[in-house]
Formats: C-alpha cells, structure tokens, sequence
C-alpha cells in the first residue's frame, strides 16, 4: 500500500483538477453550485485515493492494466478543458479562447451533416432557442465528439503497440475486472464476448440515441437549459464520453478473452505433447 500511495494521491489530484477545471475558468456559477462542486471533488478524490492505494478490486476496471484509464482520463479532461476555453471566451476573450472557438466552429459544422450525432444533438434543441446556444451546441458536440474518436484511435493503436494487457505483467482479472463473476456459470471467454459486443454496440448507437430520447422526453419534461455554461460543458462531455467509454471496454474485454482463449491454446496443446511423450 506505501508503494502505491504516490501514484494514488498525484491520480487524487487529478481527479480534483478535472472537476473544479470548469468552475475555475468559467466562474459564473452559483455559491451553492461552487459548494457542490467542492463536495464532489472531495468525494472523487477519497474515492480514487482509496482505490489506487489499495491491492485488492474495488470499483475501477483494468485499475493496474494502462493505458486503459489513462486514455479515458485524457479523453475527459481534454474535452472539459477545451469547452471550459471556449465557454470563458464569451465573458473573457482572449487569443486562445478566440482559436479554439474557431478551430471548434469549424470542427462541428464539418461533423454537423445529416444523420450525424451532431446533427442529432442540433435537432435535440427546442425550436425556439437561440442561434446563438444553437452555436455554441453544436460546437461543443462536434469538438467533445473528435476527441472520442481521437482518444478511441489512441487506444487502439496503444494495443497494438504495448501487446495490451501483457505487457504491464501478469494480468489479474480479479483486480481488473472487479465487476465480472468468472464463476456465475458459463464459459468465462463466451461471456466476455458477450459483454464485448453489448459494450460495443451501445458504444456506438448511444451517441445516436440519447439525443433522440431527449428531444422526446422534452414532450413530458422540460429539456435540460444549455444556456448555463458549465451545464453545456458536461451535458456535452458526457454525451460524448460515456460511448467513447462503452466502446473502449467492449475492446479491453474482447482483448482479454483473446488473451485468455489463446492462453487455453497453449495449455491444451502442452497437455497434449506431455501426454505423448509419456505414451
């Protein structure tokens, strides 16, 4: 536990800088939203702290199998980081703040053709809004949407690179898969390739369908306000994350019943050879 505790607390700071990122360079949120903010930093940073220092599973997957999270991590804060910019530049404009709208302008025009999740996200608005939240939408969503794709090709070339998850050492599926039974009944390589698939698939139509359920929803239930800026920040992070997420896990999971099924492999075919040379 003592050797993990650096690598703990400097990933409990992390964690820290993420949340608070947004209230730091767009601060016009509320005493009562700065307090809330606060708490969940606090809770997210225990919560990592106590998970890192430890040995044994607790909650994060593929906890000792980088660059799984590492990516993720990048992944969202990358994307905070930059809406933060561009939400600061509307009270606080400055070159950089005026360079990133512009290159993300232009990213989200470029993905906002129809049919695309962008589009989606674009339609999922009220008809009475704005042109400029419109705007402002539809640069988030295309900005916060290349960098999944952008942290998606990292990881898989990351993959091929580092021969994930052998490479870190000894896979320990107890520690990484904290979640996943192997003994619930049946094939463990089956069922993570069930799990790969399911993961995939949402990983994919998600960023297609949370839009549309939202513009259904918005019948019943007043839609949620984007006019807020930290509200658009993770509202937009979030609808980009999540699948990138999903889709990230469904490719660790196969990679790891690969790994297993070819392990299988060779311990048959050892068996096998023992077996003859002692017949």
């Amino acid at each position: 536990m003592v050797s993990r505790l650096p690598g703990a607390i400097a990933r409990a700071l992390l964690v820290v800088l993420l949340i608070v990122t947004p209230s730091v360079l767009v601060p016009d949120a509320s005493s009562d939203a700065q307090q809330i903010v606060a708490l969940v930093a606090i809770f997210a940073a225990i919560l990592t702290l106590v998970e890192y220092a430890s040995s044994y599973p607790g909650l994060v997957e593929f906890r000792d199998a980088p660059p799984f999270n590492r990516v993720r991590f990048g992944s969202l804060f990358a994307t905070v980081l930059v809406l933060a910019i561009i939400m600061r530049g509307h009270t606080d404009p400055t070159t950089l703040t005026e360079f990133v709208t512009a290159v993300g302008t232009i990213i989200g025009h470029s993905i906002d053709f129809p049919y695309s999740p962008v589009r989606l996200v674009v339609l999922m608005m009220p008809d009475q809004t704005d042109a400029a939240l419109v705007s402002d939408v539809r640069t988030a969503a295309g900005i916060s949407y290349l960098i999944s794709l952008l942290s998606l090709t990292v990881f898989v070339m990351a993959l091929g690179v580092n021969h994930w998850p052998t490479r870190s050492g000894a896979f320990n599926v107890w520690v990484n898969l904290p979640t996943f039974d192997p003994t619930a009944g049946g094939d463990v390589v089956e069922r993570l390739n069930r799990d790969a698939r399911i993961n995939i698939a949402l990983g994919f139509l998600l960023p297609f369908l949370i839009p549309a359920i939202v513009k259904l929803a918005s019948n019943i239930f007043d839609p949620v306000s984007m006019s807020n800026s930290h509200t658009l920040i993770w509202t937009m992070t979030a609808w980009a994350f999540l699948p990138a997420s999903l889709f990230m896990r469904g490719i660790a999971m196969g990679r790891v019943a690969s790994m297993i099924e070819e392990k299988r492999k060779r311990t048959y075919a050892q068996a096998q050879k023992e077996q003859l040379q002692t017949a």
